[in-house]
């Protein structure tokens, strides 16, 4: 007595299980230049590491003497991989079977997804195309009923979020519960062209009265890189896959360890010549600030993070000496570095990242303050603003800020954490106040260049008189600012910070009160 019998059946049904949806679903999937959820597990993980779950799961036909006559296998694969040698949770659709929707598909399998990336705090990579696990009409006849709205298992996808890092990248034509998979994750990736992310597609749209639209006119990448729903976007799918593996290595496997430090062959006391004359003597005038960022930082370490929304702030993971942290700067090319509604949206995010996994925070600031003018107020700017400032004096990481040039107004304050004491350099074109000076010198002088008989020589007067009192060596003389460095030297002096606030690092949830 034996069970190979029952074990030749298992290996057939997984045989069954690995043609998907059959030749014609997958030629057809190529066809729209997308890969099978198979070969999408393949090229994401490390070779060999990937080890299903449920892959007999499916739905089956019988023949009056019990025999297995068709298999269609559920339209959800997941299971444990390794990305990088490290343990993660993948799971994705699989569009050759019913276009991803739950028709086919065992809606415990991505529950059950979910819940081990949970209680084994683990990783989470999302790999989404189609309803992501949702329903479609056709589900009402297929099980003889309809059904109340609910999102099964969100608990444990909010609880992840606080646990472990989650990665959703949207693939194809995402809708409903799927879209609502790839916003709700740590770091998102659309792919160009061959992928869409809507509320609900063209065909609801139509019916609602909405206009006629195309998938890529309602939920392209474009859209979606633009307004923040998605953070980045992807050319192809293996460049998406390359974009997840890179985020994750920055992060720990869970909120209980401190992400891992890389041997750096970077020199430390490096220092970049350029940094001397970077920065315009004339205010007015614009430089670059993302080559600043990677003369200062390891090597080849400085990963955007939101490149195309919120765009007068930059954000991204880099390296100090082999240490993970999340640096954010302002843009001058964008608004002169303002922070816009948008921008703090981006910055509160980031804030709240950094603070979840125990990456300790870079500012360089240069910061004219708030964005004004009627738009902004239509946006609520301060309203997020003060936001983003909550959420970087909640952060529970260490912080250092590097003061490029300006420094003013409310936004400006973000040169310093509240409640924390912390390291604060500032380059000799350091440039700070309530606001600034050529902005608010009519105003407060107001009655002294009324009675002047030349207006303009008057004013130039009190301009070279208040700029005489500009110099942050002033600020200096009374610890207004604790360092004034050589920008040559800014590399030597966050890495030092870096290693100091690597030691201060301590693993652990972070928990945080309602902000404004």
């Amino acid at each position: 007595m034996s069970w190979d019998k029952e074990i030749d059946e298992m290996a057939h049904r997984e045989r069954l299980a690995e043609e998907l949806g059959g030749v014609e679903k997958v030629t057809r999937q190529h066809e729209f230049g997308k890969l099978t959820i198979r070969e999408r597990i393949s090229l994401i993980s490390d070779e060999k590491s990937f080890q299903e779950i449920g892959k007999l799961a499916g739905v089956s036909k019988y023949n009056d003497s019990g025999e297995l006559q068709s298999f269609m296998p559920s339209n959800f694969v997941f299971g444990t991989a390794e990305i990088d040698g490290r343990p993660v949770i993948i799971s994705g659709d699989d569009f050759t079977v019913r276009g991803g929707s739950a028709d086919a598909s065992i809606s415990g399998k991505r529950l059950q997804a979910e819940g081990l990336a949970n209680e084994l705090r683990l990783p989470h990579i999302r790999l989404i195309d189609g309803m992501g696990g949702g329903g479609s009409v056709k589900t009402i006849e297929m099980s003889g009923r309809t059904y109340i709205p609910r999102v099964g298992g969100w608990e444990t996808i909010i609880s992840h979020l606080g646990l472990a890092p989650s990665v959703s990248l949207a693939l194809g034509s995402v809708a409903g519960i799927g879209a609502a998979r790839v916003a709700t994750s740590h770091y998102s990736v659309i792919v160009k062209d061959t992928a869409q992310m809507m509320i609900a597609g063209p065909a609801l749209v139509d019916w609602a009265s909405l206009g006629e639209v195309s998938k890529e006119e309602l939920g392209s990448s474009d859209i979606h890189t633009r307004n923040g729903a998605i953070d980045d976007e992807a050319f192809s799918e293996e460049e998406a896959f390359m974009k997840a593996r890179r985020f994750l290595s920055y992060l720990p496997t869970n909120v209980d360890e401190i992400p891992a430090r890389l041997a750096c062959n970077d020199p430390t006391e490096r220092s970049e010549s350029f940094l001397r004359k970077v920065i315009p003597k004339d205010p007015r005038k614009v430089y670059k600030m993302r080559p600043i960022i990677d003369a200062i930082t390891d090597d080849q370490s400085f990963f955007e993070i939101g490149k195309k929304w919120g765009k007068s702030v930059i954000t991204g993971l880099a390296r100090l000496d082999g240490i993970p942290i999340a640096l954010f700067a302002e843009d001058p090319m964008v608004y002169g570095g303002a922070w816009t509604s948008n921008s703090c949206r981006k910055l509160i995010r980031f804030c709240d990242l950094a603070s979840t996994f125990h990456l300790p925070i870079l500012h360089l600031v240069d910061c004219p303050g708030f964005l004004i003018g009627k738009q902004s107020e239509e946006t609520a700017t301060i309203r997020f603003g003060s936001q983003a400032l909550a959420a970087l004096g909640q952060a529970n990481v260490p912080f250092c800020s590097v003061i490029i040039r300006k420094a003013f107004g409310v936004a400006g304050a973000a040169n310093a954490k509240p409640g924390s004491h912390h390291f604060r350099f500032a380059w000799p074109s350091g440039d700070w106040g309530s606001l600034p000076i050529e902005g608010g010198i009519e105003v407060a002088y107001k009655a002294e260049l009324a009675e002047s008989e030349d207006y303009d020589l008057r004013l130039a007067e009190i301009k070279e008189r208040l700029n005489r009192l500009r110099s942050p060596f002033r600020s200096a003389e009374y610890f207004e600012i604790e360092q004034v460095i050589n920008p040559e030297e800014t590399r030597k002096n966050i890495c030092h910070w870096a290693n100091l606030a690597y030691k201060a690092i301590r693993p652990g949830a972070y928990n945080f009160t309602y902000r404004p």
